[in-house]
């Protein structure tokens, strides 16, 4: 299937059992304003059933350079509050829609689009990624949900220096960083990231939401509440037919074993 213009600023292909989401404001180096922030969230909202997985994608060199700033308008406070909560609620659709989304990352990954980049659950870099958080120095903060995301990801005392110094991290200190789970070739992220979104659309669709949706937050609750999650989860998971198909396939032989690459 041919990729389906949602706006001029988001596309949406449909590849087997994967959604396929492309930014592509090229021009704007995929820079991310208020109507494509409702684009995203609108389609991640309304993904099909046959939809098993989602990659997300930048046209072009770069992936997003953030928050287009030709946009940002005199607000006030509330107005401001508002504005960041809109972000949010399209972020939370990306992180806790109904399938595991798979970023691949290339040129800019800077400002919100590393805040969308973080509310995916896998990221793939390619060589010519690079990460950095501007607001900082044009006086403004993070307002995409960047100051809950990624210090989940790198931790609090790099996303400091990153906004009070302006640091940028390139490709390969990136994925150190924790920034990346893969890193790969030029031009090939896309690639991966599909390879990856096909196999992750295989799973057992109640085992890609405890992941998606149950882990999140098993990590935010004392030891002992997580733990009476986990066993919830658990119990819940394993006692659906498609489990017990894969454990029975498994037990005679008939599932491929784990193996080192």
């Amino acid at each position: 299937m041919s990729a389906t213009p949602v706006s001029a600023d988001l596309s949406v292909e449909i590849v087997g059992a994967v959604a396929v989401v492309r930014l592509t404001r090229t021009a704007k180096r995929n820079a991310v304003n208020d109507a494509l922030v409702l684009d995203l969230r609108r389609v991640f909202e309304s993904l099909g059933p046959e939809v098993k997985a989602a990659v997300v994608d930048g046209d072009g060199d770069h992936f997003c350079a953030g928050l287009d700033l030709s946009e940002l308008s005199e607000r006030d406070a509330l107005q401001g509050l508002h504005h960041s909560r809109m972000w949010h609620k399209a972020l939370d659709a990306v992180q806790f829609g109904p399938v595991p989304v798979i970023a691949a990352l290339h040129g800019a990954v800077v400002g919100g689009g590393l805040e969308l980049a973080s509310a995916c659950h896998i990221r793939v870099a390619d060589t010519t990624a690079f990460y950095a958080l501007p607001e900082g120095s044009r006086g403004i903060f993070v307002g995409g949900g960047g100051s809950v995301r990624v210090p989940r990801l790198i931790g609090v005392a790099r996303m400091t220096d990153m906004m009070l110094t302006g640091r940028v991290y390139n490709a390969e200190d990136g994925e150190r960083a924790g920034f990346a789970q893969y890193l790969v070739a030029k031009g090939q992220a896309f690639a991966k990231a599909m390879e990856l979104a096909e196999k992750v659309a295989q799973n057992a669709p109640a085992t890609n939401y405890a992941l998606t949706h149950v882990l999140p937050r098993i990590a935010d609750q004392t030891a002992d509440h997580g733990l009476m999650t986990e066993s919830l989860m658990a119990a819940i998971a394993q006692s659906a037919p498609e489990a017990k198909e894969r454990v029975r396939a498994f037990l005679e032989g008939r599932a491929a074993k784990v193996q080192k690459d």
